[in-house]
């Protein structure tokens, strides 16, 4: 494959499109979470090499820092049946909008069979009832839950009800082992509909490890919607906008990044996910500042990224928001030349595909 890339002009759409072999999107995760194939790419000469992913520690030594998102994934797909009619329906539940009256906004699948007032029914002897009260929000419905008990009763209810929204690209299948795998080992704060792929490769020994070598893990906060999904509909990039996702910036994180950045240590976003939270909280000087709030900063080619010099990602699939943000860091060139080469080498895609490290 050859790229071109022109900074005179707006990045188009079309530049990031490549053939993908629909047998390299990984249905499952690698036996052990560390083992996963890791492609090492030099940004600088855009020399690669290759490797196991545990071997991520060998990039890293005292006082770098791992910026990590601790976001926790939620049960986000429900099944259910609409009034009257008994009709199947897919719920997702996208962001709680108001814990007390129990809003939440949601997709539906079929969306075309569903009006405002339609009552939706959940679970065995209609344990959780929803009625539609909006159906006109930019990412879908709105939909008010029905249900007597306290607060924590009916989110006990309702996620048990849920699934894990594992990606229909991945399989439709959810089992078992995605309930562990399709969540970071340091997971925290609950909120996202997705989990941070990059972090997925992370075990309990690999960050032991990182501990005893001295290298510092921090920790961010981006709650994963579906935007970042989304199917792009423009051709010029510069007119797509993203969803805003909720962010938090913690005073210990700004404190750990800035210090690593005076000694002139390495700072390693870990997943896109960081890398876009950093970069939408940074001084004019290019250190991190804390901040809770939200963001809708989508990173594309030529923006150059100004706190991280290291990243973690996996491996996306093509015209994805995803494979943007990895080329603006690391390079156009550089990251386009890697896919051409992790596509012959037979890396695996998607959340439980392979990573690479993207490093100076």
């Amino acid at each position: 494959m050859f790229f071109v890339l022109n900074y005179n002009v707006r990045m188009k759409l079309s530049q990031f499109n490549f053939k993908l072999p629909p047998e390299l999107i990984a249905k499952y995760p690698s036996k052990n979470r560390d083992e996963s194939r890791l492609m090492i790419v030099k940004r600088k000469t855009g020399e690669i090499e290759h490797g196991i992913f545990k071997s991520i520690i060998n990039f890293f030594d005292e006082k770098d820092v791992l910026v990590v998102n601790n976001t926790k994934v939620f049960p986000a797909r429900l099944y259910g049946n609409k009034e009257k009619t008994g009709a199947d329906i897919e719920v997702f539940l996208l962001r709680e909008l108001n814990r007390e009256l129990r809003l939440w906004d949601v997709l539906v699948d079929p969306a075309r069979k569903i009006r405002i007032g339609n009552k939706l029914y959940f679970g065995d002897n209609d344990a959780i009832v929803a009625e539609v009260i909006d159906n006109t929000t930019s990412r879908g419905r709105t939909l008010r839950f029905l249900y007597d008990g306290n607060y924590e009763e009916f989110k006990a209810a309702l996620f048990k009800l849920g699934e894990m929204p594992l990606p229909r690209w991945v399989r439709k299948k959810v089992e078992s082992i995605d309930e562990d795998r399709y969540q970071t080992i340091y997971a925290k704060h609950e909120g996202a509909v997705a989990a941070p792929f990059a972090g997925l490769h992370f075990s309990r020994e690999l960050l032991k490890k990182c501990e005893i070598k001295g290298v510092d893990i921090a920790e961010v906060t981006l709650h994963l919607g579906l935007g970042c999904f989304r199917e792009i509909d423009v051709e010029d990039l510069s007119k797509h906008k993203m969803d805003s996702e909720q962010i938090n910036i913690p005073e210990e994180t700004e404190a750990m990044v800035n210090n690593a950045k005076d000694m002139g240590k390495k700072i390693c976003a870990i997943g896109t996910t960081v890398l876009r939270t950093m970069e939408s909280s940074y001084t004019t000087s290019g250190y991190l500042k804390s901040y809770d709030g939200w963001t809708n900063k989508f990173i594309f080619p030529p923006y150059e990224c100004v706190v991280p010099d290291a990243l973690v990602t996996n491996f996306h699939q093509p015209l994805s928001t995803l494979l943007m943000t990895t080329a603006s860091f690391g390079g156009y060139h550089t990251v386009m030349n890697a896919y051409s080469v992790a596509v012959k080498e037979k890396y695996k895609f998607g959340a439980y595909g392979d990573a690479m490290l993207i490093i100076d």
